[in-house]
């Protein structure tokens, strides 16, 4: 599964992290509120983990402000608080169980399991930017009627430009959701996909899509908008 773990103490979200990948999840780690509704909301995910003591924005206002969006997916809130109000209002809001700290990994595996058997969460499935299509189900990728082929990363890349055109998509969520929590990678790999990317999606007489945002990302758009 594709699990989203928003901690702010950082040994906490290396544990989560490391933990959970062992397990086999895909992980994406946020350390404050206002990441969180941004990551959540620009990224499909299985599952969130969701601390509730959050800087910027505390975990009950994100659950909040994610459920007012109308995104789905199943929230795990996690907490020092063990009141049984505070849980009450957890759920009131949107979350969809509750993990009172400390706790065993072995139950938040548990709990994760349980929440991902309740089906899959519909995310769209077909994503078009001017001529530019890309089909979620399928993973296939068309132009002009021309069909691109795509490796896994360069699909990811261009999945999170196309969600979020035309929005400038910045060079740390591009790493963060493209490759993890690794902090070897930088901005020279990051680069060389972009480049890969456009001459693969802007061929011979068609219209540049890929704008270069220096200092601070990208963005996916038709010249002109």
């Amino acid at each position: 599964m594709r699990i989203l773990v928003v901690e702010d103490e950082p040994r906490m979200a290396r544990t989560l992290r490391d933990a959970l990948t062992e397990e086999g999840h895909n992980v994406t780690l946020a350390s404050d509120g206002l990441e969180a509704v941004a990551t959540a909301t620009n990224w499909p995910f299985d599952v969130i983990i969701l601390d509730v003591m959050l800087p910027r924005l505390d975990g009950f206002a994100v659950a909040r402000r994610l459920r007012s969006q109308r995104n789905q997916t199943p929230i795990l809130m996690l907490t020092a608080r063990d009141s049984a109000k505070d849980l009450i209002h957890g759920l009131d809001i949107g979350g969809d169980d509750y993990l009172t700290k400390p706790f065993s990994l072995d139950i938040l595996f548990a709990r994760i399991r349980a929440l991902g058997r309740r089906g899959p969460i519909p995310h769209p499935v077909y994503l078009q930017v001017s001529d530019l299509c890309l089909d979620l189900g399928s993973r296939e990728v068309k132009r002009g009627g021309r069909t691109i082929g795509l490796t896994p990363r360069e699909f990811s890349i261009l999945e999170l430009l196309m969600r979020n055109s035309p929005r400038v998509v910045s060079r740390e969520m591009l790493i963060q959701n493209v490759w993890g929590d690794h902090p070897d990678v930088e901005s020279n790999p990051l680069d060389a996909f972009m480049r890969l990317l456009r001459s693969k999606i802007e061929g011979p007489g068609q219209s540049k899509l890929v704008h270069t945002i220096r200092g601070v990302g990208y963005t996916l758009r038709q010249e002109g908008d």
